[in-house]
């Protein structure tokens, strides 16, 4: 990557790093997100038990997970270890990793629209990126659900404002996650049909004037199937909860009665 964090890392941090050089009794790599910056890997932190010969668990040139264990700020040195770092973990960072390389090729092809090359477009607007949301990652799929909006904060020259939000939308389309629930909405008196109808679009109402992305289908009396779909199961956990309330409350009136059946 060309992007390269200045500084140290942190105690405990998570890094990618890649072999170098490894001796009899300890490898030592370099960090892949900082500025010529190496660490060491005792044989102890390699793997759980005795290790008989390292070349058994790595070689030159692999990528490594590792956690960092102590920095010395002074002499610049860093001791890591490989064996303590989960395996749910270890993926997660390999994927932000490489989710980061391919936000990084995204960022030069902006920077060829604006006939710029990859360093000035992380000087224009990368590195602010990366400050403001944390990962490139993170600043592109903000800017693919929300637009101008994400980035009005940073203040960009317009045209390259323009540029960025066209191309990023072009290019990722935002996350949608699927939320539901069956209601079970009943009415026994004359009117009761026509109540029901009124509680469910009273819902979609709701819904509409809220922007959320609400379908509400017929199942089979008495049951009613209400979708949500948002960016995340939190957002839309939340909006289902809303747009349900507004459906019961309105048969409640109706003096119907009104039961979640199940949820998703």
């Amino acid at each position: 990557m060309f992007y390269k964090k200045k500084g140290l890392p942190e105690e405990n941090a998570v890094v990618i790093c890649t072999v170098k050089k490894i001796l009899f009794h300890s490898i030592f790599v370099e960090l892949d997100e900082f500025q010529n910056l190496e660490g060491m890997i005792h044989i102890s932190e390699i793997a759980p038990g005795r290790i008989r010969n390292i070349r058994d668990y790595v070689k030159e040139g692999k990528k490594l997970v590792c956690q960092v264990l102590r920095v010395d700020k002074e002499k610049r040195q860093v001791d890591l270890s490989l064996r303590r770092v989960p395996f749910s973990l270890r993926n997660k960072k390999n994927e932000e990793y490489k989710q980061e390389i391919k936000s990084e090729k995204l960022l030069e092809y902006i920077g060829k629209e604006l006939k710029i090359d990859l360093k000035t477009a992380y000087q224009r607007m990368g590195y602010a990126l990366i400050e403001h949301f944390g990962l490139l990652g993170i600043a592109f799929s903000d800017i693919s659900a929300e637009g101008m909006d994400a980035i009005k904060e940073l203040k960009f020259p317009k045209e390259d404002a323009e540029v960025l939000v066209r191309i990023v939308q072009e290019k990722i389309k935002p996350i949608e996650v699927e939320v539901h629930t069956t209601l079970s909405l009943q009415s026994f008196t004359e009117t009761g049909v026509e109540e029901i109808k009124k509680a469910l679009h009273e819902g979609e109402l709701y819904a509409k004037k809220h922007e959320i992305n609400a379908h509400i289908t017929y199942i089979s009396a008495p049951k009613y199937r209400v979708e949500v779909f948002s960016t995340d199961y939190k957002t839309g956990e939340e909006e289902l909860e809303e747009v349900c309330k507004v459906i019961v409350e309105s048969v409640h009136k109706a003096k119907g009665t009104a039961e979640v059946l199940k949820k998703k």
